[in-house]
């Protein structure tokens, strides 16, 4: 299929630098990541947008990682990408998932096969943030698109519709959104200037998790978008859900590490013990002790995972410079590795952040400690893209050799 838009066609670009070191990358952001992990109870409990926080990320040059250097970016491998998700996670597991939109738009201006590659490139070197705004509003039926884009005689495109779970959009300089062409029915990808009349966000979001996420209805009346930000769908760059899952599982990871990092403190501090346990505090009893260590056990599997699945993911992104049938075996290794690490971390977060209560006494589920937030979160987090789907889908690969879907939808149920 070939595109009516004006974008330009891009090669997927080689490294032409090596990466950065790991902790000389990460020192740049551990301080923030410290601030905001010293807010983020209280930010939950008040239902405080990260907005800031987010502001002062993209300033230090978070959302750029990917950004190769010469576009004013850090140049990260996707390994290193994870592992700086994962640690602000474990910060706040909000704003990992608010900026995974973001991530995925620099992902596609890198290898995507349509688009102005070094224009968005420049742009998110400078610190501007992308959202995420794909699923339709209301009873639209599986693999239905009712937000439509109209060309205009000067180049430009018009967008009206309704999204909801439009993760990341109320902090965005621009939205990454699915739509439908109406001249020629092309699925497209629209990228949409987020400050601009005709553009309104909703922090409506409801779930008992992830609730800073910023998750909410995005709606688009008569929107302009520029020429150059109306690309083909079937151009995205073909990891892209994988990579979706991929920060996902950053998500779960760092919401362990954190019920590791409180739970120990509160064992540490605590006072109080019990006629019938183990020893004169808390800090020094077996029992408590081994909580912890399965909590923290937890958290390194959990890591690993994560891994992983980066590992499976940066060799599909060097695929595209290879030949196309060992670029497709790694894009489906790495839909498949995501899916794996999806199954296994889904249950192992779950548990762990419920858990570590079990190291705790009743003061342990007050909601002024806000614990419980690391379980919700993870449960939320969880929930996405339903893992039982994904276990039959690794077991029919096992079983059958099926290949994992990279594309799929949510909508209303076609009459039989």
């Amino acid at each position: 299929m070939t595109s009516t838009s004006t974008s330009t066609t891009s090669t997927p670009p080689t490294t032409t630098h090596t990466a950065p070191d790991d902790e000389t990358l990460a020192a740049r952001f551990r301080p923030i990541f410290d601030r905001i992990a010293a807010g983020a109870s209280e930010r939950e409990r008040t239902h405080t947008l990260p907005t800031a926080e987010i502001r002062e990320l993209a300033a230090a040059g978070f959302g750029a990682l990917r950004v190769p250097v010469e576009h004013g970016g850090a140049g990260a491998t996707l390994p290193q990408l994870f592992r700086l998700l994962t640690e602000l996670a474990a910060a706040d597991s909000n704003i990992p998932q608010a900026l995974r939109g973001h991530f995925a738009l620099v992902e596609d201006r890198l290898v995507g096969r349509s688009g102005e590659r070094a224009r968005w490139l420049d742009r998110f070197g400078r610190g501007e943030i992308a959202g995420n705004s794909w699923t339709e509003v209301g009873a639209v039926q599986v693999g239905d698109v009712i937000t439509k884009v109209t060309p205009q005689p000067d180049g430009t495109f018009r967008i009206s519709g309704q999204k909801y779970y439009s993760t990341g959009s109320i902090f965005a300089d621009w939205i990454d959104t699915y739509a439908e062409r109406t001249d020629t029915g092309e699925r497209v990808i629209a990228i949409v200037d987020a400050h601009q009349d005709g553009v309104t966000h909703g922090d409506d979001w409801d779930g008992f998790g992830q609730q800073t996420t910023g998750s909410g209805t995005s709606t688009f009346v008569d929107a302009r978008v520029e020429a150059d930000a109306v690309t083909l769908f079937d151009d995205r760059f073909k990891y892209q859900t994988a990579f979706y899952q991929g920060v996902l599982l950053a998500v779960l990871a760092g919401s362990v590490l954190a019920a590791e990092r409180e739970v120990a403190l509160a064992v540490r501090t605590r006072n109080r013990v019990f006629s019938h346990g183990n020893a004169d505090t808390f800090a020094a009893d077996p029992q408590i002790l081994q909580v912890v260590g399965e909590v923290s056990a937890a958290g390194f599997a959990a890591t690993a995972i994560v891994d992983r699945a980066a590992e499976a993911l940066q060799a599909a992104y060097e695929g595209a410079a290879l030949d196309e049938a060992e670029d497709e075996r790694r894009n489906d290794r790495a839909e498949l590795a995501t899916a794996q690490a999806q199954v296994a971390l889904t249950s192992l977060a779950t548990q762990a952040t419920s858990h570590l209560f079990d190291a705790l006494a009743a003061s342990g589920v007050s909601t002024t400690k806000n614990l419980d937030r690391h379980w919700r979160n993870a449960r939320t987090a969880g929930s996405h893209n339903p893992w039982v789907f994904k276990a039959r889908i690794v077991g029919d690969h096992a079983v059958n050799g099926a290949q994992p879907p990279r594309v799929w939808a949510i909508g209303a149920t076609r009459a039989r």
